[in-house]
């Protein structure tokens, strides 16, 4: 995550995430803005909660786990190493923790709690905030450097793995609707359920939307992904790549459309459509590059010489120089048989 940005300014799903039984799944990390509601349950690294964020399941952290003051998760939580709980936080399930426990006062957990490591109870500032601060005081006093060591040790040792799921303040996640106030973008093969609105929309190559887009400003669709509903713009332009499917309706100013692209309902352009056949997005594609490497090196294999193409013996063969060579001659012999059964015809 680059310094310098708020990293909460927009609704960002990296690639590779998807919804499975009510489930948000993704190999990296989960950091939520405060007063947001993910009806969702949470499986990833580590779950980063500001504080008032509501959880409609449980939450998986292979990582760590921080739940600011008055958060509410209806379920489970399950850590794999710290968890850091603010207070007055309340769990409807149990909360188990693989290292330590860090808990402040009037945390609520129904189901009881269980920690391998220390457990200590006192009320700990609120992530987010701890984070600005140190932060801010780092990069106050030119510590470029330790401040990007600080955020790349908070997302784990393979931050530049996996990117986070980054929820802004203030949203609304369920199987009905991602809503947000900010730009959205995301990734490359996801699989997401619901129809999503936002500021403006990226959404990248081979993913599947169960749900319309709708955003005020510009929509930007990528190669190979599949909308199931429509796409819909107030006062922004409608850009689809090549192999896209819309299953619903497109709405827009002005809608380009690659030549490749297929739309199943009507096609509403105030100021005019026209068809292209240009990619829509800037961004590398990443599984064309893997492709392409892999060919490469398929290729370069084929061209490395063998035993067998220098001029080697194949099993079976005799290499005896002195064997004499086919004679392409017709015998003595085989003339005076054909000779024979001549007469004998006659």
């Amino acid at each position: 995550m680059p310094i310098g940005s708020d990293p909460l300014s927009e609704l960002a799903i990296p690639d590779g995430t998807t919804v499975e039984e009510h489930d948000l799944v993704t190999d990296g990390d989960v950091i939520i803005g405060g007063q947001s509601t993910v009806e969702f349950g949470v499986r990833g690294r580590s779950v980063i909660a500001d504080e008032r964020v509501r959880f409609g399941g449980h939450i998986e952290a292979e990582g760590d786990c921080r739940l600011d003051m008055w958060c509410d998760v209806e379920d489970n939580v399950l850590v794999g190493e710290d968890a850091y709980i603010g207070e007055r936080v309340h769990i409807g399930g149990e909360l188990r923790v693989a290292g330590d426990l860090d808990i402040g006062d009037d945390v609520d957990i129904e189901n009881g709690f269980e920690a391998n490591g220390w457990i200590v109870i006192r009320n700990p500032m609120p992530t987010i905030v701890f984070l600005f601060v140190y932060l801010s005081q780092l990069l106050r006093i030119g510590e470029d450097e330790a401040a990007q060591s600080l955020v790349d040790e908070m997302l784990g040792d393979d931050a530049d793995d996996h990117d986070p799921i980054l929820v802004p303040r203030g949203a609304s996640v369920s199987d009905d609707a991602w809503r947000v106030s900010t730009p959205a973008t995301i990734g490359d093969d996801c699989r997401l359920h619901g129809n999503i609105r936002a500021e403006s929309m990226e959404v990248g190559r081979d993913n599947v939307v169960f749900g319309s887009l709708r955003a005020r400003e510009d929509v930007l669709v990528g190669k190979g992904t599949e909308i199931k509903g429509d796409v819909t713009t107030r006062n922004g332009d409608v850009r689809v790549g090549p192999g896209t499917k819309v299953w619903g309706d497109i709405s827009a100013k002005t809608v380009e459309l690659h030549e490749n692209a297929t739309v199943d309902g009507k096609i509403r352009a105030r100021e005019g459509m026209r068809m292209h056949t240009d990619e829509v997005l800037d961004r590398p594609d990443e599984s064309a590059a893997a492709m392409a490497e892999m060919a490469e090196e398929l290729e370069s294999d084929s061209d490395t010489p063998t035993e067998t193409d220098v001029g080697a013996p194949e099993d079976g063969d005799d290499d005896d120089s002195g064997d004499d060579p086919p004679d392409e001659t017709e015998t003595a012999a085989d003339a005076s048989d054909r000779e024979d059964t001549a007469e004998a015809s006659d």
